[in-house]
């Protein structure tokens, strides 16, 4: 795993930004179309709003959610809210450059596995994004995979949806989907986020994150969320 530590979280903000730009515009001349899955929280969507005024082949770009929460339209505490506030607002890409999760459908599961065809029918069979960002929560869990959770164990799924987690449940990208993708990118700030940082950095399989493959990854931290790995 790369780490990079930054000054504070607008600067991982804006580090993230630029990787994710640089990314795209390398996927878009090798293989003509770009694949990025993306995640919520605050600072993922100040990067969002940073990677909106970057020099992007956005004509090129497919956005896929990493996890959802299952709730109405336009309720606050949906990633997809947030994703078109920050970032889809600011831009002018087709409906189908953008695909939501489907989580208003009344069978979930059927509702996971059109989401994993869908992914298929962009990104090959099995799928292989260009990116998949992911947040680090205080538990350990990344993506919706969060601890005791029967689907940290799918292993023949890209998508699946998870029991109560805070109150809801989720739709969620897997392990093996997110363990092929060709770039995953970290982003972690604040002091709540060190030992659980620690212990991902180590690969630390006992919690959920530490499952995710770490040769392809890079960290974009702040110096509070980083602070146990100085002496590592």
């Amino acid at each position: 795993m790369k780490v990079q530590v930054l000054a504070d979280a607008e600067a991982v903000a804006r580090e993230g930004a630029r990787f994710v730009a640089e990314l795209a515009r390398v996927a878009a001349a090798e293989r003509g179309c770009v694949t990025l899955a993306l995640s919520g929280g605050e600072t993922p969507w100040k990067m969002l709003r940073a990677l909106s005024a970057e020099d992007v082949p956005w004509d090129k770009v497919h956005i896929f959610q990493v996890d959802e929460r299952i709730a109405p339209d336009g309720d606050p505490l949906r990633n997809l809210t947030h994703l078109h506030d920050s970032l889809l607002a600011n831009l002018e890409l087709s409906p189908n450059q953008v695909h939501a999760m489907p989580v208003q459908q009344d069978d979930l599961d059927a509702a996971a596995t059109r989401y994993a065809s869908d992914l298929a029918t962009i990104a090959g069979s099995p799928p292989v994004l260009d990116l998949v960002h992911l947040g680090l929560g205080s538990d350990g869990h990344s993506a919706s995979l969060v601890p005791g959770d029967p689907v940290l164990q799918v292993g023949d799924r890209d998508v699946a949806v998870t029991g109560d987690y805070q109150g809801t449940r989720r739709m969620t990208l897997t392990y093996p989907l997110i363990n092929r993708a060709r770039q995953i990118l970290w982003l972690a700030t604040g002091e709540s986020k060190a030992p659980m940082l620690s212990r991902l950095y180590h690969g630390d399989p006992d919690i959920p994150a530490g499952r995710v493959r770490a040769n392809r990854a890079t960290l974009l931290a702040d110096g509070a969320a980083a602070r146990l790995l100085k002496a590592t």
